[in-house]
């Protein structure tokens, strides 16, 4: 029997994400559909446009992390290029927005629909959906994502037998197709994928429910500023806060000290 803690939540805290679990295989025919058929144009302006990007978090060696979504903050990928006005070098912004736009209308309005089902009925509470891969032999160095307002579930859409894990504190915790696997990242963490091929989830950032909600949105605004003036292709996702400190480094090797003293 699965247990949970502090940072591996249980999945059934969160009603409001069986409508993605209940949808999982809708969700990942429209991944492969798009990966499948998506013209070379289409497929640059996806991963150059709607994936976040990120600065701070290192991988070792050469293998990738790809990653692409529509909403962010809480907001559609096209609205959110047109009140940030991001600068692209190959597009304006409301050349940007309006391919968005017509992409996610195209190839993921099942995701879409389901997105605003559940905002709609939970006051907004999903605030970033995403899909990310790890690419065969992915190895990231270990990080936070300084979300202290959000938690992060993973719906597991294609995941490869083998060692494709996520090492948080003193455990080693697996995807698995059509379920969520939910954490509090703001523990330090490094997954890696040591398979042959590509592991792909739905990625769901969501307020935690038992923050008062003025208290985040106005924690999740400042936050965006911030990361955008240092980085507005994060998308507001990731930040320079995300990058492992000192601390976390003690409390990453103390958790595993702990466990090898238990077993002692």
């Amino acid at each position: 029997m699965e247990t949970f803690n502090e940072y591996h939540l249980n999945p059934e805290q969160f009603p409001f994400l069986k409508s993605f679990q209940d949808n999982w295989q809708v969700i990942r025919d429209e991944f492969t559909h798009f990966v499948k058929n998506a013209s070379n144009e289409e497929f640059k302006f996806t991963y150059d446009i709607l994936g976040p990007k990120n600065k701070t978090i290192k991988t070792k060696g050469n293998s990738k992390y790809s990653a692409f979504g529509i909403l962010f903050q809480g907001l559609f990928i096209e609205k959110y290029i047109q009140i940030h006005q991001i600068q692209y070098p190959d597009y304006e912004a409301d050349n940007a927005s309006g391919k968005a736009l017509a992409l996610r209308e195209k190839y993921f309005l099942n995701l879409a629909k389901v997105i605003e089902k559940v905002n709609f009925s939970d006051d907004e509470i999903i605030r970033n959906v995403y899909f990310g891969t790890f690419h065969p032999g992915l190895d990231i160095k270990l990080h936070v994502n300084y979300n202290p307002h959000m938690n992060r579930g993973y719906l597991g859409l294609i995941v490869p037998e083998g060692d494709v894990a996520m090492k948080i504190c003193h455990e080693q915790l697996y995807w698995h197709e059509g379920k969520f696997l939910v954490l509090d990242h703001s523990y330090p963490h490094c997954p890696h994928n040591y398979t042959n091929y590509d592991r792909t989830v739905l990625v769901i950032d969501f307020f935690k429910p038992d923050k008062y909600r003025e208290e985040v949105i106005q924690f999740e605004k400042e936050q965006v500023i911030q990361r955008m003036q240092d980085n507005p292709y994060s998308l507001g996702v990731f930040g320079k806060s995300d990058k492992a400190k000192e601390e976390d480094f003690i409390k990453y090797g103390l958790a595993h000290q702990l466990k090898w003293d238990k077993a002692l």
